[in-house]
């Protein structure tokens, strides 16, 4: 994959989100939320559908304008920044359901991922994504509509990673793949990470996204009712509950 560019040093903290809400109306979204990601760091967040998890990954990315609370990157703050300030700050989205331009080609759906870049070497890394996924570059010429459910995922981290993020946001990068699919996409994943890049990931498949992370969030409701390394979420006893969605009160007050 193609190797990121201004990463803050191992360690580093590059992602800080405080007190986070995100309202769409009446309905609170996200409530408040804090989080800190370091640099070279891989975080998944898990919960029930609804949670707000995928509004918490928009904000960042730029798509939704949170109603309070701050987002930095590398200290920097993004909001009210414009969305392709975003992406050149670093920070890139494969979203839910991939969004490839299905009546693009594939060879357009990668260059339109590097369209933030102002520098020469769009072409080579081009040529270095089709040498880590030769179907891709088998099938440059085709419609990326075309392709596969796994080959359209691929093609969706490709083009992500085109900008040359120091944040790979992913949600449900599992969704609706084969098993055997879905470890070539962690594959994908891990060999990204072992770039420098930090990972935020969110999945309904909480037992593959542990597997990756250093640290995980279980969401619910518009907050983080669990959070830790994957084996202290997993040991805790409200870890089924705030991963289904079970009303949280009763746990508490048990």
């Amino acid at each position: 994959m193609t190797v990121p560019r201004d990463l803050t040093s191992p360690g580093g903290r590059l992602v800080e989100l405080g007190g986070l809400v995100i309202r769409y109306g009446a309905i609170a979204a996200v409530q408040g939320v804090d989080l800190a990601i370091d640099a070279g760091e891989a975080v998944a967040i898990v919960g029930p559908n609804g949670a707000g998890k995928t509004s918490l990954l928009s904000a960042i990315a730029g798509i939704v304008r949170p109603s309070a609370g701050s987002i930095r990157i590398a200290g920097r703050p993004l909001a009210g920044i414009a969305l392709s300030d975003v992406v050149r700050e670093g920070v890139a989205l494969v979203p839910e359901g991939r969004n490839i331009f299905g009546s693009l080609t594939v060879m357009e759906n990668l260059r339109l991922g590097a369209t933030p870049r102002r520098d020469a070497s769009v072409s080579a890394d081009i040529d270095r994504v089709f040498a880590d996924f030769p179907i891709l570059g088998e099938r440059r010429d085709q419609p990326a509509g075309q392709l596969s459910g796994g080959e359209q995922q691929m093609l969706a981290i490709a083009r992500a990673m085109l900008s040359r993020p120091r944040l790979l946001m992913l949600d449900e990068p599992s969704l609706g793949l084969a098993p055997n699919i879905v470890d070539k996409v962690y594959d994908i994943l891990r060999q990204i990470r072992s770039q420098g890049v930090s990972l935020l990931l969110v999945e309904q498949n909480a037992a593959r996204a542990f597997a990756l992370a250093d640290r995980a969030c279980v969401m619910s409701r518009g907050v983080f009712t669990l959070a830790g390394t994957p084996a202290e979420i997993e040991r805790h006893d409200a870890f089924d509950a705030a991963y289904f969605g079970v009303a949280m009160a009763k746990a508490g007050a048990a």
